[in-house]
């Protein structure tokens, strides 16, 4: 296809009449939003730093206590795997009594205690509470940590670990998160068994030392308890004990791709593929934008009448589920979308993901989905506030997270004021399109070739996320540049369709540095051209050739074409620039392989009539172009022009990139355009008079 041109410019509430009888084809008209009654909390700080929260509620002769670590995300190295298993031992017995001992003593009482790394909780009726609370606190100071538990834990995990080899939702479980955010990165690493293999009695001792400790701990009651009663068991249970200073750790957020891209992980024995759209967003709960992201992700992905689910369930049949998520906290989190699907459609299910994720940016929401989205929240918010545990959670959410007093108290308010336009807005911001990262796991021989004819860049990883090594030798060319373009033009349509192409209009939405453009191209056999470049309505960028001259204007100044540039648009015969590849005009030479994106591509020099020279990339399975790079002269400087093509979708009877980025590097300075196709005609909406 002639190569598009680009320029760097730097991107519920129903109104209805209420009747005296009752119209069932209406739906009601929603009221107003639950007031919810949460309590404040009384609190206190122990000496040793514990913050103390006490939410009374003599409602049921019941009282509930949860104690949380506040340390933050842990990294562990070549030992990934000891912090859980420092949690498991917890469980496994105190220097007072063994674990045996422990576990008939909380049943005994009908209580429930519960340790883990990241803290503790208990729960009893009021007079067994306390002795169910200094059981969770004896549990929580001293463990025994004896060699035989230990054994015990490390060979279970290392049995399910093994058990897990050839399970691809396992599998997919673990390289989400390594390729999303890097297996060095405390979101990203994972167990394995050579990790657990490397734990001993030690690691867990020093672990326990590092972090079980008062600091930045938090101890929330709730229920049938005064708050100085709370207090004094507390002190009881914790008031003398000391321990490490913890600070949150400081992480680097981890860009997300620049461009959309596929991560293959072969699993042989896989039936189905694990697919996952993600990519990482930064969104605190003191986010104002936390509200509208819960209802549009719900919309989306959140339930038996989302986008994806009846998208991928009901029209097309390729699951029994597809869902997706997001969260918010302290460090960067993560907006995924996902499906189990049979491997023959793994490719068809990865564009509809995507075609939904596309859809719920570029199209406004109804507002009767709006409204059913916010009586979901309405409803499983009044009802969650049936746990006790949860309002615990409130208590201390609001100090870990730093939200407002009355967060949770106008927490309805909050999600019913979200509107038809904010799902929009945060759909754009968080939910990422043009540059997300879809993960598959699966079987490879079965699902690469669909998944590569999607034009976007294939990399393939192992089942531990480590890349696979390449298959093409950079230096084995076994094809000669006409055998190259021929493929190319038969993977795009083939010859007899692509000469029928008379005009092409592309529509186009660009983004640069946070600027956001449009862009229309036009193309006329045999070589008229237009590309015009918008911002906030105005032309930032025309350049024009009607087949004898032409020119370029930006920002008000306008220059004509060179006379080595009108040669060059001149030579090139078929708006399909390959076809004209053979007709003496251009020079072509093979360079080798190389990876463009994870895939093996032939490298083409191509020289035009003015002697110019364009390296062209072919992927070497497909056929298709994967890239382009030119070095040439501006203002003096020296610069390299690169433009990555993707998506590749079918019109009409011919395969166009929707995904067409542009580089520009000069003096280790890079910049970079965005660039999505919105939509495409082919020998309609253009005309001669488009090119005066």
């Amino acid at each position: 296809m002639k190569k598009i041109f680009f320029i760097a410019a730097g991107a519920f509430l129903l109104n209805v009449t209420q009747a005296q009888t009752i119209d069932r084809s209406k739906r009601p008209k929603a009221g107003p939003a639950p007031v919810i009654t949460i309590a404040d909390p009384v609190k206190y700080i122990l000496p040793n730093g514990i913050t103390v929260l006490v939410v009374e509620n003599h409602t049921l002769p019941k009282v509930s206590a949860s104690f949380i670590i506040d340390g933050g995300p842990l990294k562990e190295g070549d030992k990934a795997g000891k912090i859980g298993l420092m949690g498991q031992m917890l469980n496994e017995g105190t220097t007072k009594h063994s674990k045996a001992e422990f576990d008939e003593a909380v049943e005994q009482m009908g209580a429930e205690v519960a340790l883990n790394a990241g803290g503790a909780s208990a729960s009893a009726l009021t007079r067994y509470f306390d002795k169910a609370f200094m059981l969770m606190a004896e549990g929580l100071r001293n463990p025994v940590f004896s060699q035989s538990s230990f054994d015990k834990l490390k060979s279970q995990s290392l049995t399910a670990l093994k058990a897990s080899e050839r399970s691809a939702k396992s599998i997919s479980g673990r390289v989400v998160n390594a390729l999303a955010y890097g297996k060095n990165n405390p979101f990203g690493e994972f167990e394995s068994e050579t990790t657990l293999n490397a734990i001993t009695l030690n690691d867990i001792k020093d672990a326990y030392k590092q972090y079980i400790t008062p600091s930045r701990s938090y101890l929330t009651f709730v229920g049938d308890i005064k708050p100085e009663a709370a207090k004094a068991l507390a002190i009881k249970a914790f008031g003398d004990w000391k321990g490490t200073k913890l600070t949150l750790p400081v992480i680097a957020d981890v860009a997300n791709p620049r461009t959309t891209e596929i991560d293959l992980v072969d699993v042989p024995s896989a039936v189905q593929s694990e697919i996952t759209v993600l990519n990482l967003v930064k969104l605190s709960m003191s986010n104002p934008d936390y509200f509208p992201v819960l209802l549009a992700n719900y919309i989306l992905g959140g339930g038996s009448s989302s986008y994806l689910f009846m998208n991928l369930r009901e029209k097309h049949g390729f699951t029994y589920g597809a869902y997706s998520s997001v969260s918010a906290g302290r460090y960067q989190t993560k907006f995924s979308a996902s499906a189990s699907v049979r491997n023959e459609k793994a490719d068809s299910a990865v564009a509809e993901i995507l075609n939904e994720i596309k859809r719920i940016r570029t199209e406004k929401v109804s507002t009767e989905e709006l409204q059913s989205a916010k009586a979901l929240f309405n409803g499983s918010f009044a009802l969650g506030m049936e746990n006790p545990g949860r309002i615990a959670g409130f208590a201390s959410s609001i100090l870990i997270n730093n939200l407002p007093k009355d967060f949770y108290k106008t927490y309805l308010q909050k999600v019913n004021a979200v509107t038809v336009n904010d799902i929009q807005r945060v759909a754009q911001k968080y939910f990422n399109y043009a540059n997300t990262r879809v993960v598959v796991v699966g079987k490879a021989d079965q699902v690469r070739a669909g998944l590569e004819k999607m034009g976007y860049p294939v990399s393939e990883y192992d089942s531990y996320a480590n890349p696979v090594t390449a298959s093409a030798s950079a230096n084995v060319v076994n094809a000669t540049a006409q055998e190259i373009i021929a493929k190319y033009i038969a993977a795009i349509g083939g010859e007899a369709a692509l000469k029928n192409v008379n005009s092409i209009l592309i529509d186009m939405e660009m983004e640069t540095q946070g600027m956001k453009m449009n862009a229309v191209s036009k193309q006329m056999n045999p070589n008229k051209t237009l590309t015009e470049v918008m911002m906030n309505g105005n032309t930032v960028l025309k350049s024009v050739f009607d087949g004898e001259k032409g020119y370029q204007s930006q920002m008000g100044q306008k220059q004509d074409m060179q006379a080595d540039e009108i040669t060059a648009m001149k030579a090139q015969t078929h708006i399909i620039s390959q076809l004209g590849y053979t007709n003496g005009n251009y020079k072509l030479e093979v360079k080798g392989t190389e990876k463009i994106n994870g895939k093996d591509a032939y490298k083409i020099i191509v020289t035009d009539p003015a002697n110019k020279l364009t390296a062209e990339f072919y992927d070497v399975n497909t056929g298709y172009l994967l890239k382009t790079e030119i070095s040439f002269q501006a203002q003096g400087m020296d610069l390299i022009q690169t433009r990555d093509y993707g998506n590749y979708t079918k019109v009409n009877d011919i395969y166009i990139p929707y995904s067409n980025d542009m580089t520009v590097e000069a003096g280790g300075n890079r910049s970079t355009i965005n660039c999505t196709v919105k939509s495409v005609k082919i020998n309609e909406g253009v005309s001669a008079e488009d090119f005066k």
